[in-house]
């Protein structure tokens, strides 16, 4: 977790660790919506302690109208939502009702949670989403059920990261410069994921509701 050194936008996307910033940075220029600061607040356990610091820099009050918080669920997006929830009470800033909801004025804060409402997983349960189907898909199906069969340990631990890692090495070697060892935020930049799938609206939802700032949803 890093303090910004400095408020550079009116706009500012926080998010969980290094994979989501260079994702949300890719996709960010890829929609071209302008001049979004998107910092990393580490791990689930530090957003608390980053948005204390976060709102008590000197020209906070005065440059940010809009907050958006992405965190991954895991294994409950009830709970993750709720941890956010408090972080922003503790931080004295607008709490939202439900995830992709804009609440308050100046800021107005926004929550993500990936993938998806009512739905468990991170970052890289959309990622295998994106390339469910593709004929590469089907190929890494049969390794993983090849290995799982196979294998003395049993099953594969956090297969959504697996995958999207198979992914990610099967599509650097069909390029002429491969690259086989980028993480999966460093692939978007490198533009191995389709952005425009699907797989991905909710994402684009919450980022035009986070940039939309001139008419703003407010609860009293």
């Amino acid at each position: 977790m890093t303090q910004p050194i400095q408020i550079k936008s009116k706009i500012q996307l926080l998010v969980e660790g290094s994979d989501q910033r260079n994702f949300f940075e890719a996709f960010v220029n890829r929609l071209s919506l302008g001049n979004v600061q998107v910092l990393d607040f580490g791990g689930v356990d530090d957003l608390r302690k980053f948005l204390r610091g976060f709102v008590k820099m000197p020209n906070f009050a005065e440059a940010v109208q809009s907050i958006g918080i992405v965190r991954d669920a895991e294994e409950s997006d009830t709970g993750a939502f709720q941890s956010v929830q408090h972080a922003l009470r503790v931080a004295n800033l607008p709490v939202p009702d439900e995830p992709e909801e804009r609440t308050g004025d100046s800021p107005m804060v926004t929550v993500l949670i990936l993938p998806g409402r009512n739905r468990t997983g991170m970052l890289e349960t959309l990622l295998c989403e994106s390339f469910s189907d593709t004929p590469e898909s089907r190929c890494i199906d049969d390794f993983f059920k090849c290995v799982t069969a196979n294998s003395s340990n049993g099953s594969i631990k956090r297969p959504e990261k697996a995958r999207a890692r198979a992914y990610l090495t099967t599509r650097a070697y069909l390029t002429t410069k491969p690259d086989p060892y980028v993480s999966v935020g460093v692939a978007t930049r490198k533009g191995y994921w389709d952005l425009d799938h699907i797989a991905f609206a909710d994402v684009r939802g919450f980022l035009g509701k986070l940039t939309t700032i001139d008419s703003p949803t407010t609860r009293s």
